[in-house]
């Protein structure tokens, strides 16, 4: 689903901005389809350097409060995260965000090898994918020991809790007023919903200490070549948070070789109850973005519409 909120550069531009942080030209560039709203350009330097370009867009007019200040919080992540050495993430080269070469904030950073897991799945065969899956719970377990001092958005500009069930019901809080104001249609009323959700809330006071975590370590954010992971990209919306709130920790996936690699099973009644609550919010989230991402997929629409209905129900029964 590609979206008309990246911003795009010319060749002009980016030469520009070659010279100004490599001192040279570029030679060739080409640009990156995936994502849906900032924009990547693979760039070819003149001495033969391959970077790449990540432009935040810049006709965005109102955009959900959890994607408020993505390019700064992933900019902050990936420099954290670089810092432990053993875990493959592209290092940042560069950052600007004064607009005065390009009409957006951006950040280069190095070119990672490989291949989008989820473009190559299957020709993996099930004990290929589970020794990937368990170096992918290695290394997200890895990330997960980075500290923080508080808990909530990662970015600096957002405000921090001393709790995590402050923070987590502030990001639900967030969500659903977005919701609210697109006019999304829920399967259930957003007041009850607040006042469900808040029932079963108690058992994140169980979680004491806020780590990073990425939240958004599906497949297509987990370079793969030759059996093995060469990058972990995409860390806009990273947290400071419970580490069960990791993707591969929820309801599509949770596989036995990512358990086996992170080292760690949802096996105690708060982990279950916890793990139902980021379900329901990250199902919350397909849902209500489709509105502010303007997505004219009206295959993906419904499936979003059928998945929060079938999350709700599960919620309740958690």
């Amino acid at each position: 689903m590609e979206s008309t909120y990246k911003t795009r550069l010319t060749s002009e531009q980016l030469n520009g901005i070659a010279k100004q942080h490599f001192n040279t030209d570029f030679k060739d560039y080409k640009e990156m389809i995936d994502g849906w709203a900032n924009h990547a350009y693979f760039m070819t330097l003149s001495n033969g350097k391959v970077v790449v370009l990540k432009i935040a867009p810049s006709a965005i007019n109102k955009p959900m409060r959890c994607e408020q200040d993505l390019m700064i919080a992933e900019v902050q992540a990936l420099r954290l995260v670089e810092e432990l050495k053993d875990v493959p993430v592209p290092r940042v080269l560069a950052h600007d965000s004064t607009r005065s070469i390009a009409p957006a904030e951006y950040f280069i950073m190095d070119y990672m090898p490989g291949t989008p897991y989820n473009k190559v799945k299957d020709q993996y065969n099930a004990a290929e994918q589970e020794r990937i899956e368990q170096q992918l719970g290695a290394l997200n377990r890895r990330m997960n020991e980075i500290k923080g001092e508080k808990f909530g958005y990662f970015s600096e500009k957002k405000p921090k809790y001393t709790t995590w069930k402050e923070a987590f019901l502030n990001l639900v809080d967030d969500l659903l007023t977005d919701g609210q104001e697109a006019g999304v249609e829920l399967p259930v009323d957003y007041d009850d919903l607040k006042v469900l959700i808040l029932e079963k809330s108690d058992v994140l006071d169980d979680v004491k200490e806020a780590v990073l975590v990425h939240w958004d370590l599906w497949d297509g954010n987990v370079f793969v070549e030759q059996g093995r992971i060469t990058a972990i990209i995409d860390f806009e919306r990273s947290l400071w948070a419970d580490p069960l709130m990791e993707h591969y920790f929820s309801h599509f996936n949770y596989t036995p070789g990512f358990v086996k690699g992170y080292g760690r099973a949802i096996t105690t009644d708060s982990e279950r109850k916890r793990r139902s609550l980021y379900d329901l919010y990250f199902d919350l989230v397909l849902r209500i973005e489709c509105s502010y991402r303007q997505y004219d997929n009206q295959e993906h629409i419904q499936w979003t519409i059928n998945n929060l209905e079938e999350g709700i129900d599960r919620f309740r029964l958690s």
